[in-house]
């Protein structure tokens, strides 16, 4: 921790000990008191019984506050009280755009929503800006920043009901430099790319994220990643990554994080951990002990999972990663040309020992599932699966898959039916593992009611509570919520987020143990979860009775890297 933040941190607590420490029973004036909860403070332990005094935009007491008033007081008798929830993954970069109340995630209890998978909205040159513009789908907009710390204040000044914060994309930094093209960079190019994630580090950056599975992505050597890693390390940030395999090589693919890990010193974390595909099921837990022999030589190493058996990506995750080399306008010709389209479609059919084939790996394409279409007159295909919209057209389903793609003109959203419950049972037992939705969030109104979705998105975090604390009880709940909150505020460096304690800032949820849980399916994902009553974000309720106060006091936070952080 870097002195400026030691000194901020100290200097809040003496604040907060100094100026509010009136003996139990007296009259105090606080903003919000929460009585009667079962307060669980975020660090893993047992629930106790207290309530919680709120002033401004911090937590002041957690104790005996009879006899004390405040403005606002809510009785949460037979309630749980904990620290708002962190989605360590999300894909609200433009949802946020279209309704910043996220009402799909405030409905859980998720206060701090975390960007930037491999693809950031920032840093941005002019053309980068041109290509995103046109593939806009829920919501038309022109990008009026080009740092991701710029579209982080426009978000908050614009107003957002959750906290935000991101990684730099190491996508976006190579598509900054290179573009789309599959070659190393110079060493000069090289260096470009490493200054941009300086930059991005010290306006605030929470570390750089990779999607090497995706092109171009894809085509970042170890090396590469390294480079970009190692100035990472000197901010204390992190390298989170979706692996370059989740399948054939997965575990080849945890050996290149590890080295990364090791090479650079950077702290590190897997995105959404899983073995994809039947075949590679058995795989999951050498790839648990080859983190975990990490661990044990003290090396940071972490990672999130989302509860659901199912992915969600585009139905370009099923072509060779060669075919999208230089962009989508390549891509549309190369599937034009009958022989390449030939020796594409045969690929899908057969490829992937050193690609990740998401059309294999469904094993059927009863499991694949259509849900986002670009071209309005393809719409009515959400929800169908491949296989119910091939036998329609009474064609082969990987030739509907590339006439699909070049009718739409887009990425096309499909959920994949690619996991085991017996493998996520198994993740939710393990105690470095944090939690996302890896979607974005919507509400069960216009503009989101065009596509489709994969149920996480409204439901991820519920269900966890739901079904696997309540109901299959695989996880105990002061561990999950250990998991929700506390976990990933100490692995992204979040100060003074994460945990219910005076001095911390009042992101708070109300829920009921007993009744929380997804409503979402995939057959009529657009459905809220319920069981959660009330949420504070920065001190300011923003979910009451269960429902949206309208209240958007969201801020943008900021990585370690960030100079004056305190301010």
């Amino acid at each position: 921790m870097r002195w400026n933040q030691i000194f901020c941190f100290s200097f809040l607590t003496l604040l907060v000990i100094t100026g509010c420490s009136t003996p139990s029973g007296s009259s105090v004036a606080y903003d919000v008191i929460i009585r009667g909860g079962t307060v669980y403070d975020g660090t893993g332990g047992p629930g106790t019984n207290a309530d919680v005094g709120i002033r401004g935009d911090r937590v002041v007491h957690i104790r005996d506050l009879k006899g004390a008033q405040a403005e606002t007081e809510i009785d949460a008798s037979g309630l749980a009280v904990s620290p708002g929830f962190i989605n360590y993954l999300s894909w609200s970069t433009e949802s946020l755009i279209a309704d910043g109340r996220s009402q799909g995630e405030i409905r859980q209890g998720v206060t701090t929503q975390i960007m930037g998978e491999g693809s950031s909205m920032g840093p941005l040159t002019e053309a980068m800006k041109k290509a995103n513009k046109q593939r806009q789908i829920l919501v038309t907009f022109d990008y009026e920043w080009t740092t991701l710390a710029e579209y982080l204040q426009w978000l908050q000044k614009r107003g957002v009901s959750q906290n935000v914060a991101s990684f730099i994309g190491a996508t976006t930094v190579r598509i900054h430099v290179l573009g789309h093209e599959d070659r190393a960079p110079s060493t000069a190019e090289l260096n470009e790319m490493r200054a941009l994630v300086r930059a991005a580090m010290e306006e605030g950056a929470l570390g750089v994220a990779s999607s090497l599975v995706y092109a171009p992505a894809f085509y970042a050597s170890t090396d590469e990643l390294n480079a970009l890693c190692e100035v990472v390390a000197e901010y204390d940030g992190l390298y989170a990554t979706h692996l370059r395999s989740e399948g054939n090589q997965f575990l080849e693919a945890i050996d290149e994080l590890l080295t990364i890990n090791k090479r650079s010193g950077v702290r590190s974390h897997i995105y959404h951990l899983k073995a994809m595909g039947r075949d590679n099921w058995h795989k999951l837990d050498a790839a648990l002990q080859k983190v975990e022999a990490a661990r044990a030589e003290k090396r940071d190493v972490t990672a999130d999972i989302y509860t659901y058996t199912a992915a969600a990506t585009g139905l370009v995750a099923c072509l060779p990663p060669w075919a999208l080399e230089s962009g989508y306008d390549e891509l549309w010709k190369r599937l034009s040309d009958p022989k390449t389209r030939a020796r594409i479609a045969a690929e899908v059919r057969t490829g992937g020992s050193d690609w990740e084939n998401f059309y294999r790996a469904a094993h059927n394409p009863e499991n694949i599932l259509i849900v986002r279409c670009q071209q309005q007159r393809n719409r009515v295909l959400h929800g169908q699966t491949l296989a119910a919209i091939a036998a329609a057209r009474n064609q082969d389903p990987v030739d509907t898959i590339i006439d699909l793609l070049l009718d739409d003109r887009s990425r096309i959203g499909a959920v994949y039916f690619v996991m085991s419950e017996e493998n996520l049972s198994r993740k939710l037992q393990v105690d470095w593992v944090s939690f996302c939705s890896d979607g974005a969030s919507m509400a069960t109104e216009s503009p989101f009611l065009k596509i489709s979705t994969h149920p996480r998105s409204y439901g991820s975090f519920a269900r966890l509570l739901g079904k696997y604390v309540r109901e299959k009880n695989i996880v105990p709940l002061s561990d999950a919520i250990h998991r929700l909150t506390d976990l990933p505020a100490r692995t992204l460096r979040l100060t003074d987020r994460g945990r219910l304690e005076p001095g911390y800032y009042a992101d708070v949820v109300v829920f009921d143990p007993n009744t929380i849980a997804d409503r979402a399916t995939f057959a009529d994902p657009h459905q809220y979860a319920v069981g959660v009553f009330h949420v504070w974000v920065n001190g300011v309720q923003v979910l009451r009775d269960g429902e949206h106060t309208g209240a958007l006091p969201g801020r943008a936070l900021w990585g370690p890297g960030k100079k004056e952080r305190c301010k």
